[in-house]
């Protein structure tokens, strides 16, 4: 036993003088060249602070310990090299309020040089793909990259930054199948709409999106009418509405059209005429449920005070509004006043439980008809009653 050599548990046979064991690696799991530079970036024990005697940091002293017990011994010189390490009880920051250390195959925590290159990369990745055709788009026009990365970009700040919008009910739309989503409509411009379409996406647990119901006159403008058809927006008829909804999308539609988002000021939150209950139809051969969104806010972004008719026949357009801003401050009119938004789901109304041909029957049409606007309408004065600034 005396000539026995005594090999430390780090098994670091250059301190002892023993020859080196060889390194068995499987086939593709080489070092890579630089490696070994790469991974001694700090010859300190971890948890300790340059320049201070070592001692345990906050939220790593396991690793603390470790690194006491693994660098050299007293007297040897001996330091321990450490490899990038990452504390994760201050968010990948180390001691004494380093900034983030990269990783080894030389992306970042969140927020570091190796995430923006990730960002840098997929934005290239994007563009190749928009340049070389290499996305899809559905038989409606619908292009779900675009609208996640580049359109409801743009539209987000109006959402969470200027009109702060509340969302409540998010649950009541369901996590997979078709729904049909029927809301309230102001405005002056349909601003409503694009922020229930980013409320669903962002909010929803499932991520789901809203393929919103456009009248015809979004369809006939030169670029509104590209982006609506690339956002997802399609024609408000039952034929389209009812494909939507049977392959499993969330469908939404704003039965009072341009009699709400025209009417005058002094009729604000006060639902109109919900036509003649065509979606009610369109659920009932599909048979998913409806659910009410009541929106508040959204009528006091253009206090429509007046109608230019005259002038609103010769522009094609149903209306021609006139408020406190607009046209007397030219362009600077358009912008909309930054109230205080809530978004609201009802409880959902089934229609799975009716038989083929209710979707025939006109009583059962207007009771419907007549249900989801009365909820609608009731979450509306709920919401007013509770709300204690426009904007704030």
């Amino acid at each position: 036993m005396a000539d026995a050599k005594v090999i430390p548990f780090d098994d670091d046979r250059s301190r002892t003088g023993a020859s080196p064991r060889p390194v068995r690696r499987r086939p593709g799991t080489g070092r890579r060249k630089g490696a070994a530079e790469a991974v001694a970036v700090r010859e300190v024990p971890v948890g300790a602070v340059p320049g201070q005697p070592d001692r345990e940091q906050p939220g790593g002293s396991a690793v603390g310990a470790a690194g006491a017990a693994g660098a050299g011994t007293a007297g040897t010189g001996a330091t321990r090299e450490t490899g990038p390490v990452r504390n994760a009880a201050d968010g990948g920051r180390g001691a004494a309020g380093e900034p983030p250390v990269a990783d080894s195959d030389g992306y970042g925590t969140r927020g570091g040089p190796g995430a923006w290159d990730r960002r840098l990369a997929g934005g290239l990745a994007f563009l190749r793909r928009r340049l070389t055709g290499d996305y899809e788009v559905d038989e409606f026009g619908y292009d779900k990259e675009l609208t996640d990365q580049v359109l409801m970009s743009l539209v987000r700040p109006l959402y969470e930054k200027y009109f702060r919008v509340d969302v409540k009910g998010i649950e009541n739309i369901p996590s997979d199948g078709g729904a049909l989503v029927v809301a309230n409509h102001s405005g002056t411009l349909p601003l409503d709409g694009l922020m229930m379409q980013i409320a669903v996406h962002d909010k929803h647990p499932a991520g789901r999106h809203l393929r919103l119901l456009a009248a015809d006159l979004v369809f006939v403008l030169p670029v509104i009418n590209e982006l609506a058809r690339k956002a997802g927006h399609t024609l408000a008829c039952s034929e389209d509405a009812e494909r939507l909804l049977q392959q499993g999308e969330v469908v939404g539609v704003m039965p009072e059209g341009f009699k709400g988002i025209g009417k005058p000021f002094s009729d604000r939150y006060k639902l109109q005429r919900f036509g003649r209950g065509g979606f009610v139809s369109t659920a009932l051969r599909a048979g998913v449920p409806i659910v009410p969104c009541s929106i508040v806010g959204a009528e006091e972004i253009y206090p429509m005070i007046g109608n230019a008719k005259t002038l609103a026949r010769l522009l094609g357009f149903p209306y021609f509004p006139i408020t406190p801003t607009f046209p007397w401050l030219g362009p600077l009119g358009a912008v909309p006043l930054p109230t205080k938004w809530t978004i609201q789901f009802g409880e959902p109304i089934p229609t799975d439980g009716y038989p083929p041909e209710a979707a025939e029957d006109p009583m059962l049409m207007f009771n419907l008809t007549d249900q989801v606007r009365e909820q609608i309408q009731h979450t509306l004065y709920k919401l007013l009653v509770q709300r204690r600034s426009v904007f704030f």
